[in-house]
């Protein structure tokens, strides 16, 4: 687990590309320290597996899967990229709960200055869309940011000077695309509660969910399954 607190920007040394895989070289100096084969480091958001440690660099396998879901499919020798080491346990728990996991990407349309902080909008689809939440916590590129603003298709976050200037955010312009993990506690809460509905959480689905709930239950009829308003509430939460 992360907490998309960046330690260090890395560059990228070397690719080797497979038919649908890939290897990267990584120079990097801080998120060595303490190391070892088989840990994990976040790469610009996404959680690779060091598989060999150099002085001065560490290298690790992007599988398929990781190559689809994130900008890594793009990356070119000499990019730099956001690095944080795995949490450890007596750490501080300084941005929010990252897994590392990217569930997809989105596009810069527009960068602009407001006084000391620095305005980025994203667009990204809708299905990442439902889970971006005003004031919620988004990760961008491995960096725990708060959601300042929500529109249909984007949503926009302010960043401090600092966090752009210890961050690849100081690299971004627009058209830059960039690997997105929204909130996992917004998406193991809509999979409790509406078990078995792929396409997610709408205004109807919540109206039928409280007639349900709120109706009574006839003799030999089957009872709703799964976490309800009626069971939270009883356990006090």
């Amino acid at each position: 687990m992360f907490t998309g607190i960046v330690e260090e920007v890395g560059t990228i040394d070397t690719i080797s590309r497979g038919a649908n895989s890939a290897v990267l070289t990584i120079r990097a100096e801080k998120v060595l320290d303490g190391t070892k084969v088989g840990d994990s480091i976040a790469v610009n958001g996404i959680c690779l597996t060091v598989t060999r440690l150099m002085p001065h660099a560490f290298t690790a396998d992007v599988m398929h899967e990781t190559l689809n879901r994130s900008s890594l499919a793009n990356a070119m020798r000499g990019a730099h990229v956001n690095l944080e080491r795995a949490m450890a346990a007596d750490g501080r728990f300084g941005g929010h709960i990252v897994s590392g996991h990217v569930d997809g990407t989105g596009r810069i349309v527009e960068v602009k200055k407001d006084d000391n902080a620095i305005w980025y909008t994203i667009q990204a689809t809708p299905p990442l869309m439902r889970y971006i939440v005003e004031k919620g916590s988004v990760t961008i590129d491995g960096i725990s940011l708060t959601v300042a603003k929500v529109a249909e298709d984007n949503f926009s976050i302010s960043a401090i000077p600092h966090t752009v200037s210890q961050t690849v955010l100081k690299d971004r312009k627009v058209g830059a695309v960039v690997n997105l993990e929204t909130d996992i506690i917004g998406k193991y809460v809509e999979k409790l509660l509406f078990k078995g509905q792929p396409e997610g959480i709408t205004e109807e689905m919540t109206g039928a969910q409280t007639i349900k709930e709120n109706a009574p239950h006839k003799s030999g009829e089957k009872q709703q399954n799964g976490i309800t308003r009626d069971f939270l509430a009883k356990y006090g939460f």
